[in-house]
């Protein structure tokens, strides 16, 4: 799901999107998916992986609900910041000495040094159960722990999903609600959360302090291993489905997170057409299933049937282990031993069966729920796709099919990617190439918002271009620059904060549990230098294998996914007749059983665990959380009226660089261009080199480069926000200069005058927007919250919320009428944007590094204009204050309710409030929202930049009844009793965040958000020391402040109109409805 798959190529992949370098086909829809605040923090994937992978628990939904504010992030969404995936480099340890061959019931398999992660590799075997375990010793501080089963289906009734979330619900040692919430609560964890795959499920951990680490560890191996839910129906009730009726006069319904997750995940159209990727590639195997469940058929699951599927799997005999980091190895065997040598060896039938290639192209067509289009005939997915090979590849050939993925579709300029961009067949590509993450890997490639009329244009254009690459090759230019990305991520290997145990757990497991060598998928060195030298002696590396796994390859399915406008009523009319049947065949007894059964979950569902209980789940003490802040080293000097920020930190030799352009002086009326102003500096010729050519030099002389706006509020000036351009790149100190010309030559010399790629983009734009308000609608309806409150707010709402959709929708009709004005405004944008003074430069890495870039530094300096025009006056009216419900074609709602604390009330600033925020969203609406509500995720986010407080509801199935439970919020904190060890929990859970795990380059970055914001370290002291000081009447005195949103605060739901429609018969006038889509 996070990390593309088990093979080297994939890697690259994943790496290179993950770093800025490739464009992401699409981001995850269900994975950090940040409340409102930044969405540039939503973690990027792999196509596919969103509809296949499921995550649990919601756990990093709310987790990263605190996270922007710890690097000082409020910008408007971009790819350059969002968390990268791709596996890191643990810091340099020399081979441990001979390994212990035995202990605690474990035998020592074989033990490997492995260079490329500096890292010594244990491979054990449980001698009663026959589980494996890797244990990989490093010196990585942020300690991993994982353990995963192959969990295959033949149903879709989501199974491994539903019992993903409910292992997390209490267990044998740990006898509460849910374990989990309390860890997330008081722990220190990186990493808390489960995936469930279509053949595997994961339950990885991560911590940088021992205790705690141990203590995760102990709760996920109880949970998995001893589970309430499987003697307990409840707890399928709840995380799975059940029925609801509340009064015999009620109409009965479906409820159950998993349910409504699902529903939400059914909603999105490019998970429709994945799934149907999926299905239609693998129609023999368990891939022709959707482990996370089809909403038509959750309902047919039984319990006896989930018992069963967790009696089967869960064993240690078809489990695999997973350990990386710094701890003691033996001790990692002890704790695992503590549970397996309760079991004796189980044959388990888990093994995955191979889909047999089909030696006949197909077609599928299936159909997506369309609303009315706003903007003419609605639009086809259309793609081809293939199953590669039956047998597994070796890693030369796995590695050579990487490349050629990057060569064909890594970048813009890529061939396939542009001949699909250039042929204005479709808005935007679809497909992201090579994947593998299942046993056979697959190549998939098309376009989306296709004419019904070209769906075969598409077909021919594809493999046409196939064969013409197959003949051609590619350039050397092209070669170099895929050559010296690909390595630069290889050698870098920066995860973001992704633990670096995870990415590698994760693709080691790609090849693990398919009974294939783990450590192989690990080791790169050797494969790369040997595929570098066949290339370097000329040999057709890649047109064989064009021609052997795509043109020669029958196993094509061309997939078209075409609008129907009726198909979303007759869904909500077949659940609606069969809960109708149901009801009809009830007769009393069984009504008034029904209503007892709703009362009953209810009630289990709103109980407090007992203190004693409680008890149970360990956490760290207030002494083990260190009293002062980390500091990152930061030198301030000026240059011509430019500021320049270093940060002295070890980074391998790589440079990491901001260049800031104040965006002060662009004219109001063209701030909603200035995205995609941003993206054609990269995207178009410059005044020596084309398009094409700019490409391949970034490829070849950087290890990526982006730009984008960034703009965020500053507490204390609501009219006054910070607004830049950011350029953001990294490359090695000796390319130092070859970077800093390149971004002297995109600001400077791009040409901004090619209309057609021009168009491309706001397509592409427009086409990734209306999908996102189906899969990210809590993050489109809090911006629109923000607009209405604060001058920040207004110009992400300009730049990237609905008001910016509509910008873009008629963009598009006036690229093709005014394309003269249209370009007279980018050049506008840029007279703005390019002064020396008023710039800013953030460089992070060691002393040398930053000595040796200097001169560079200086130079770029020089080439800008000396002095900035006028700063533009930005003084249009906010957004009004009042209720919206945007409405989409959807079975679920995104439901965002706010108001400003700092304007509405007499609220000061106190850290106290971060404590009482995380509390309130992991216990009250968790409960209320998620828990008894059904909704995959509750949760609020208080900005104390802006002082803009939001409750925010992800894939909803309420709407009315989720807003009362926000407005339920204050009476909770006010009549809270909180035990001495519940607030030292609150207290350490918020430190977590605060805390949260950096790499160099995102120290480097944090820090210079904070000096944009004008955070400095005094003040993130205070705060520090008001979040260990936070009291029990802190939370009252919150709950009082938050009284000012429930009796003054805007709602906005991104809904189905039928949803709207409901609410406004239940609260006349309640909501202006705005049809999105």
């Amino acid at each position: 799901q996070l990390l593309g798959g088990s093979i080297a190529g994939r890697l690259i992949m994943a790496q290179l999107r993950g770093s800025g370098v490739l464009p992401c086909a699409r981001t995850t829809q269900r994975a950090l998916a940040v409340p409102g605040v930044s969405p540039s923090l939503a973690l990027v994937t792999r196509p596919h992986m969103a509809n296949r992978v499921q995550l649990g628990a919601g756990s990093s939904i709310l987790r990263a609900d605190n996270l922007w504010r710890t690097a000082g992030l409020s910008s408007t969404p971009s790819r350059a910041q969002s968390l990268r995936c791709y596996a890191a480099l643990a810091t340099a340890v020399k081979p441990t000495a001979a390994a212990v061959k035995e202990a605690h019931g474990f035998t020592l398999q074989r033990e490997q040094f492995i260079k490329e992660y500096d890292s010594h590799v244990l491979i054990y075997k449980h001698n009663k159960t026959g589980a494996e375990v890797i244990s990989m010793v490093n010196s990585d501080e942020n300690k991993t722990f994982g353990v995963v089963f192959r969990t295959p289906v033949d149903n879709s009734f989501g199974i491994p999903h539903i019992l993903e979330h409910s292992v997390l619900c209490g267990s044998r040692k740990y006898p509460i609600k849910e374990p989990f919430v309390e860890l997330m609560k008081g722990s220190l964890n990186t990493f808390l959360n489960a995936f469930t795959y279509p053949d595997r499920t994961c339950y990885p951990v991560a911590s940088c302090n021992s205790q705690d680490f141990y203590n995760l560890v102990d709760v996920y191996m109880d949970a998995v291993f001893h589970p309430r839910c499987i003697t307990d129906p409840k707890v399928f009730e709840q995380e799975g489905w059940h029925f609801e009726m509340d009064t015999p006069e009620d109409d009965l319904s479906f409820k159950g997170v998993v349910f409504n997750e699902m529903k939400g995940v059914y909603s999105s159209p490019d998970s429709v057409y994945y799934r149907a990727v999926q299905q239609s590639l693998f129609p023999d195997n368990t891939y022709r299933h959707d482990s996370g469940g089809d909403p038509t058929v959750i309902p047919h699951l039984t319990f006896d049937q989930f018992q069963d599927f967790h009696s089967k799997y869960y064993h240690p005999s078809n489990a695999r282990f997973w350990f990386h980091g710094d701890d003691e190895p033996v001790e990692r065997l002890r704790i695992l031993d503590s549970y397996l040598n309760e079991f004796e060896f189980k044959k388990v039938t888990s093994q995955v069966e191979t889909q047999k290639l089909i030696h006949t192209p197909r077609k599928v067509v299936e159909y997506y729920a369309a609303g009315d289009s706003k903007d003419g005939e609605q639009k086809a997915f259309v793609g081809l796709n293939w199953v590669l090979t039956e047998k597994p590849l070796d890693v030369e050939t796995e590695l050579a099919l990487g490349f050629l993925d990057y060569l064909m579709l890594g970048t813009n300029a890529s061939p396939l990617r542009k001949a699909l961009n250039d042929s204005g067949l479709g808005a935007a590509v679809l497909g992201g190439g090579m994947d593998d993450e299942l046993k056979q890997p697959i190549f998939s490639v098309g376009l989306k918002g296709v004419d019904l009329a070209n769906q075969e244009k598409v077909e021919t254009l594809v493999m046409d271009k196939l064969a013409e690459l197959e003949k051609s090759g590619f350039s050397a230019t092209a070669i170099e620059a895929a050559i010296n990305s690909i390595e630069f991520s290889l050698r870098e290997n920066n995860t973001g904060s992704f633990p670096r145990g995870l990415s590698l757990m994760l693709r080691s497991m790609g090849a693990w549990i398919y009974d294939r060598d783990p450590i192989t998928p690990l080791q790169w060195e050797e494969p790369l230098a040997s595929f570098k030298t066949k290339l370097a002696l000329g040999k057709d590396v890649f047109g064989p294998l064009i021609r052997q796994y795509l043109l020669d390859n029958k196993h094509r399915v061309s997939v078209s996914l075409l609008p129907d406008t009726t198909l979303g009523a007759k869904i909500e009319a077949t659940e609606a007749a069969t809960l109708a049947a149901k009801r009809q065949s009830m007769d009393a007894a069984q009504v008034a059983a029904m209503v007892e059964s709703t009362h009953d979950l209810k009630a289990r569902q709103e109980a407090a665990d007992s203190p004693e209980a409680l008890a149970s789940v360990p956490i760290l003490k207030l002494s083990d959380i260190p009293k002062t802040i980390t500091k990152v080293p930061t030198a301030i000097t000026t240059s011509n009226g430019a500021t320049i920020l270093t940060h002295d930190l070890f980074t391998n030799d790589v440079l990491y660089l901001e260049a800031a352009l104040d965006m002060r002086g662009v004219p109001a009326h063209l701030l909603s261009l200035v995205p995609l102003f941003c993206r054609s500096l990269t995207n178009m010729a410059t005044q020596k080199e084309s398009f094409i050519e700019l490409t391949e030099r970034i490829g070849c002389k950087t290890g990526g480069l982006s730009v984008y706006p960034f703009t965020s509020a500053v507490r204390g000036k609501p009219d006054s926000p910070v607004a830049y351009v950011m350029v953001r790149a990294k490359a090695m100190a000796g390319k130092t200069a070859d970077m800093l010309e390149l971004v002297q030559d995109v600001l400077l010399t791009s040409k901004l005058d090619d209309r057609a790629r021009f168009k491309q983009m706001v397509d592409e734009v427009k086409s990734g927007m209306e999908s996102g308000f189906q899969s990210r609608g809590h993050s489109y309806a809090s911006t629109r919250l923000a607009a209405q409150r604060g001058r920040a707010g207004w110009m992400s709402e300009q730049m990237g919320g609905y008001t910016y959709l509509e910008f873009i929708r008629k963009l598009s009709k006036r690229v093709d009428g005014e394309w003269d004005a249209v370009k007279a405004d980018l050049e506008a944008i840029r007279s703005a944007l390019l002064a020396r003074s008023g710039a800013l430069v953030n460089l992070t890495g060691d002393t040398r590094t930053l000595d040796h870039a200097h001169p560079a530094v200086e130079q770029f300096l020089a080439s800008l204009p000396q002095v900035a025009g006028a700063h533009a006056v930005w003084d249009a009216p906010l957004l009004p204050r009042k209720n919206e419900a945007l409405t989409v074609p959807t079975q679920v709602s995104y439901v965002a309710k706010g108001a400003n604390l700092y304007q509405d009330t007499d609220y000061k600033l106190s850290g106290s409030s971060y404590v009482v925020e995380k509390y309130l969203g992991n216990t009250w609406l968790w409960d209320k929202v998620r828990v008894v509500g059904g909704a995959y995720g509750g949760f609020c986010s208080f900005d104390p930049h802006s002082g803009d407080f939001k409750y925010l509801s992800y894939r909803d199935p309420n709407l009315l009844d989720t807003l009362d439970a926000y407005d339920g919020s204050p009476a909770f904190l006010k009549n809270l009793q909180l035990t001495p060890d519940e607030l030292t929990k609150a207290i350490i859970g918020t430190i977590g965040d605060v805390d949260s795990y950096q790499l160099p380059d995102s120290k480097g970055y944090s820090a210079l958000s904070r000096h944009l914001l004008g955070v400095t370290d005094e003040e993130r002291q205070i705060r520090r020391d008001e979040i260990l000081a936070t009291s029990p009447q802190d939370f009252k005195a919150f709950g009082e402040v938050l009284e000012s949103v429930a009796s003054k605060g805007v709602v906005v739901a991104v809904t189905s109109a039928d949803k709207a429609a409901a609410a406004l018969v239940a609260r006349p006038g309640f909501f202006e409805v705005i049809p999105v889509l």
